[in-house]
């Protein structure tokens, strides 16, 4: 696989893995990563379905809490892999080449803070158009994982009141909320975006809280088109 070092967009100094002709990291996971509240109460983090390590690489600039990631693919965790260690960042950030549902082989006890994903987003169906390309048609459809094993996932590793971060697709918002009140998961926060003025958001972050009381939070519709910056995108403190 042939790959390229380019710039984790404006994040000084941070350099990312990618391949040239197969999966590349999207707008998502950097939402993702800024839509994260941190504070020093914060002390570790795990990414599920990590890619090549976007949201820890970005966290790390934020935190200095240990973030574990699990990316099944075994190319893409090469480049997730090689990421972190040329930004220097492997006493910090660990990635483990494993399915998330063989989690417990690797933290079984381990409780966390904080529990992020920017997970497959389209189910399989009869007429799901697949790309034929396995590296991506793993990232974009739950051919491994799906949306219901990584409600069940963070609800078991999540501390008491620990906090799990999804980016998705606005029309999974229903299931999204089933699965939340399913696995004690409350959402607590969403925001909505849209990547041109004229259109309806398609781009759903949502916060869910271990345990949580009932009431939700909506958050203004945001336009990221033609933003030169998503740093401090979301203020609120969720």
């Amino acid at each position: 696989m042939k790959t390229v070092i380019n710039d984790l967009f404006d994040y000084e100094n941070l350099k990312i893995y990618q391949s040239i002709e197969g999966f590349k990291f999207s707008l998502d996971s950097i939402l993702l990563a800024e839509y994260v509240n941190l504070n020093k109460k914060v002390n570790n983090i795990l990414d599920l379905c990590t890619g090549n390590a976007v949201v820890p690489l970005i966290l790390s600039t934020k935190t200095k809490a240990h973030i574990d990631a699990f990316e099944i693919q075994e190319s893409i965790f090469n480049l997730a892999k090689n990421s972190i260690t040329y930004n220097k960042l492997d006493s910090q950030i660990t990635v483990y080449n494993s399915s998330i549902k063989e989690i417990d082989m690797y933290v079984k006890s381990l409780k966390y803070d904080i529990i992020t994903c920017n997970p497959p987003y389209f189910k399989v169906t009869n007429n799901s158009n697949i790309n034929i390309h396995e590296e991506k048609a793993i990232a974009r459809h739950e051919i491994l994982i799906t949306l219901d094993d990584i409600f069940k996932i963070a609800s078991n590793h999540l501390n008491d009141s620990g906090k799990f971060y999804l980016v998705h697709r606005v029309e999974r918002l229903d299931e999204i909320i089933i699965l939340s009140r399913k696995y004690n998961l409350g959402v607590k926060n969403i925001e909505l975006i849209k990547t041109k003025k004229n259109r309806k958001p398609s781009i759903l972050l949502v916060c869910c809280v271990k345990n949580s009381k009932l009431g939700v939070k909506i958050g203004n519709i945001i336009n990221i088109q033609n933003l030169s910056t998503y740093q401090k995108l979301f203020k609120e403190d969720i």
